[in-house]
């Protein structure tokens, strides 16, 4: 083990944030330490978690074991009664090195009122580090937090109130790690189609990505996490239709496919919002390939409704999907609505998987005799610029060029021989 080891769990957002925790605690003391970034996306995330922690003291009991993210800041007295942790540290707090310092010198730690976070360039907002470990596309926190209340949802009280950072933090930091070597960047967050409405001129999401693209010529690529189509601004459009550089290659948190559903969840689009998305993103750019976010068997979840959400997969011509099992989170509306029964949501949840399976090997079949754009990752792998995986053996981790489509295994791209 290294003096900080990070366990990160969830999102990519986590993933970009464990590296400045790592980077903190690891400035403030020599102790070797565990830290247990954690998720409160689902329970079953945060029962990883928490095996995870008791798994970690067994096996090295001589350890600091530091628990931070969603799930401690939601729910910190879960973590703090573990005889394993060391300390728990709030979401809001647990990058700042100050905290750190005092941890290591007076043993003790605080989760404070996220809510009570206000400022809109924290300590992670632009992201606060130049290179993320193990990875060969740059992460770049634009966002945090949210202002809506889906029915399902916990993160907003792990996360806090929408918080945006500067377009100025934004384009410094990308020029940073393009300086650095890196090809693309993702922008991240919890909710970035929200972007820019704390800010003054409440500039949109769109009119950010554009700015990158026009401010960071150096750029080669650039990716946008999950969005809600709903919130998608004429800016956005505009870079869709006309900006090679901006990866065709969008996903979707669209999470049921019928109205009433929707309509239960809280969410902001109907069915036909989602459609007509994805349909006029194509008609602006007919090589985009769309990615969605699904909850199966929500509650109150017919058949027929049910049936709506699995015909998304055509209607919008979906090809990579996330499936998320409903499960319930104490405190949110959903958890009071009537349930649908635990093995009829796995069998919706394995249904979907696999719609979502036969369309991406029929995208990957329709792939093969094309010459493709790469950007190699760590491990063998690499990203076509629709984020298709491709497998990338023997060549080295960061390495972007054009191959043609030789097969696929159902999951990746294979490449002709050079």
């Amino acid at each position: 083990m290294s003096k900080v080891d990070v366990v990160t769990f969830g999102c990519r957002l986590n993933a970009v944030e464990s590296e400045a925790v790592r980077r903190a605690a690891e400035a403030a003391s020599d102790v070797p330490t565990i830290v247990f970034n954690t998720c409160a996306v689902t329970e079953e995330a945060v029962r990883q978690a928490r095996q995870a922690i008791r798994r970690a003291g067994r096996e090295q009991p001589d350890a600091r074991l530091i628990v931070t993210g969603c799930a401690a800041q939601i729910d910190p007295e879960k973590f703090s009664s573990m005889p394993e942790v060391t300390a728990v540290i709030g979401n809001a707090d647990k990058a700042k090195p100050d905290v750190w310092r005092n941890l290591a010198q007076e043993g003790v730690a605080t989760v404070n009122d996220i809510f009570a976070l206000d400022e809109t360039a924290h300590h992670f907002v632009a992201g606060a580090v130049d290179s993320i470990e193990g990875h060969t596309r740059a992460f770049v926190e634009v966002q945090n937090g949210c202002d809506h209340r889906c029915t399902f949802c916990i993160i907003p009280f792990g996360r806090g109130n929408s918080r945006s950072a500067p377009a100025g933090d934004v384009v410094a930091q990308i020029r940073k790690l393009c300086a650095n070597g890196y090809r693309e960047a993702v922008l991240t967050g919890v909710d970035i189609t929200s972007w820019g409405h704390d800010l003054p001129g409440a500039p949109s999401f769109g009119w950010l990505v554009k700015q990158i693209l026009k401010a960071v010529p150096e750029l080669d690529r650039l990716r946008v996490s999950s969005i809600d189509c709903i919130e998608a601004d004429e800016h956005l459009f505009e870079v869709i239709g006309n900006e090679p550089r901006f990866m065709p290659h969008l996903h979707l948190s669209l999470q049921s496919g019928d109205d009433l559903i929707l309509k239960r969840m809280k969410r902001r689009h109907a069915r036909a919002d989602a459609v007509a998305f994805c349909q006029q993103v194509r008609a602006l750019r007919p090589d985009m390939v769309f990615g969605a976010d699904f909850i199966a068997g929500f509650p109150t979840e017919t058949d027929e409704m049910f049936a709506a959400t699995l015909a998304m997969v055509e209607d919008c011509g979906l090809t990579h999907l996330h499936v998320f099992p409903y499960s319930p989170r104490p405190g949110t509306p959903a958890a009071r609505m009537p349930q649908v029964a635990g093995p009829l949501i796995k069998a919706r949840a394995k249904a979907l998987r696999e719609k979502g399976e036969a369309a991406l090997r029929a995208h990957l079949k329709a792939q093969v005799g094309r010459t493709i754009s790469v950007l190699t990752e760590r491990g063998g792998t690499g990203r076509a610029q629709d984020f298709t995986p491709v497998a990338t053996p023997d060549r080295p981790a960061g390495e972007m060029f054009e191959a043609r489509v030789a097969g696929h295994d159902g999951a990746r791209l294979f490449l002709a021989d050079k």
